[in-house]
């Protein structure tokens, strides 16, 4: 399994609008992508305008290619693009270790 981590910082706020329109991309659109296995979101406490979005993919193609080269793709920078203050960093990992 890969996790996709992407900090993501908004424009101050909307955090509220952002909070929907990201759980709507992710129910309506990302949920729906193959290889998709789950996310979560997470606020940033000392940085409200930041948040931190995990995908897990089954395969790191699954994100790359097989949904950032799609029309879904599109379809979700459309829902939460129009909050971002800059590009998310986007990067992947693979886990190692759980306890």
């Amino acid at each position: 399994m890969i996790l996709e981590l992407a900090d993501i910082r908004i424009k101050p706020g909307q955090q509220a609008e952002f909070e929907e329109a990201i759980a709507r991309g992710l129910q309506t659109v990302i949920s729906g992508a193959k290889g998709f296995q789950g996310a979560k979101v997470n606020k940033g406490i000392e940085s409200p305008d930041r948040f931190i979005l995990q995908i897990f993919w089954d395969t790191l193609e699954d994100h790359t290619i097989g949904f950032r080269e799609s029309a879904s793709f599109t379809e979700w920078r459309a829902i939460v693009g129009p909050f971002f203050a800059a590009p998310p960093v986007v990067e992947h990992f693979v886990l190692t270790y759980k306890s």
